[in-house]
């Protein structure tokens, strides 16, 4: 392993919304350390109102920089953030780098730094869904055989990353960043109330939908609006629409079949703190986000995810998800099954808002051992 005989500085990436997430107690527990951070925002989601929004619930100074990558396919992407985070870090060097998640800034950042020497963490490593036909799970794979502390989240990325050869000396298990977010932010959410979408407590459920696979073919999508239109008709379901998931819905013209579904309410995209809060009082959620599973299952919110399979196991092995792909047979299945059996939170261990601290304080006695 590559250490620096102390880590003074360090900078974290960020390039996606869900990144805001992890980073922002990333930031405050090395920061809180005397270590100085530079935050890069890659722009790979480059909407500014949301970005905005989610600095400000999540306490998140302005980044250092924003590389401004935009979207577009995946390689010119990666190659796009390759490109311009490595001028950035030979501008500004670093003793470490920090990346988090699986998005392409995570992999292209990993990679810049790798190349000029720099060690790299991987906050959120050994997550594996098992399925190379998600671009994810390719970043995930890539980056942790390139970074130098893999920090993992649940017990199932120990054993993977074993599986694969990586040296137990490399892999820390800290628990989970996103519940560090989530419990920090606990009183904001609650006392900023309903979400002014939301129906009454505990009489709703919330779908998130965004992934190629559930959106990117028109009747895949359609079927799984027709089993969620189903149950909307007698739990209403509140659908905060994703950019790309919007732009399907018009290209295929399924507008229509959302608007004959009474009780499917959409809305924009949300903040932080508006969409814990949604999540927090509902009675169910429907998703094919990683993030929004850990956050039902420590929230006591039971949840269908519309995979077939999760890099989150433990959120299944606890009860608390329940895969159910995009058939909408199964999807029928599976909403009756959670409804019927309900929720309670749930804490895999170390998932007690403690794992940034736990990251930073391992950064820096690594570094100096």
């Amino acid at each position: 392993m590559r250490r620096p005989a102390r880590i003074r500085t360090a900078t974290v990436v960020a390039g996606a919304r869900p990144n805001f997430v992890k980073v922002a107690p990333v930031l405050r527990a090395l920061r809180g350390r005397g270590v100085e951070v530079r935050l890069v925002h890659t722009g790979q989601h480059y909407d500014d109102a949301m970005s905005r929004a989610f600095f400000r619930d999540l306490g998140i100074p302005a980044p250092e920089v924003d590389l401004g990558v935009g979207s577009g396919p995946h390689g010119a992407q990666t190659g796009r953030v390759l490109e311009r985070f490595e001028a950035d870090l030979v501008a500004h060097p670093a003793d470490a780098v920090v990346v988090v998640g699986d998005v392409n800034s995570t992999l292209a950042a990993a990679l810049a730094a790798a190349k000029l020497e720099v060690p790299v963490a991987h906050v959120e490593a050994g997550l594996r869904s098992f399925d190379r036909a998600m671009p994810e799970e390719l970043n995930r794979l890539l980056t942790d055989r390139i970074a130098d502390w893999l920090f993992v989240t649940e017990t199932s990325g120990v054993r993977n990353l074993e599986r694969e050869g990586i040296p137990a000396a490399r892999i820390f298990l800290v628990g989970n960043v996103m519940i560090d977010s989530l419990e920090a932010a606990r009183r904001a959410w609650q006392a900023a109330g309903r979400a002014p979408a939301a129906p009454a407590q505990g009489a709703y459920a919330v779908m998130t939908l965004h992934r190629p696979a559930n959106v990117d073919r028109a009747d895949i999508l359609a079927g799984i609006l027709d089993a969620v239109g189903e149950l909307a008709g007698r739990l209403p379901v509140v659908f905060p629409v994703h950019p790309r998931t919007a732009e399907r819905l018009a290209a295929f013209g399924l507008g229509p079949r959302l608007a004959a579904a009474p009780g499917l309410a959409t809305t924009a995209p949300m903040g932080y703190l508006e969409f814990l809060g949604l999540l927090a009082g509902a009675r169910l959620i429907l998703t094919d986000s990683g993030g929004a599973q850990e956050e039902a299952l420590v929230l006591g919110v039971p949840c269908v995810t519309l995979r077939e399979s999760t890099e989150r196991p433990v959120t299944v092995a606890m009860g608390g998800n329940r895969l159910v792909g995009s058939d909408p047979a199964r999807i029928r299945v599976g909403i009756e099954a959670a409804l019927a059996v309900g929720g309670a939170p749930r804490r895999p261990p170390l998932w007690d808002g403690r794992a940034a601290e736990r990251i930073a304080d391992i950064l820096l006695e690594e570094a100096s051992a």
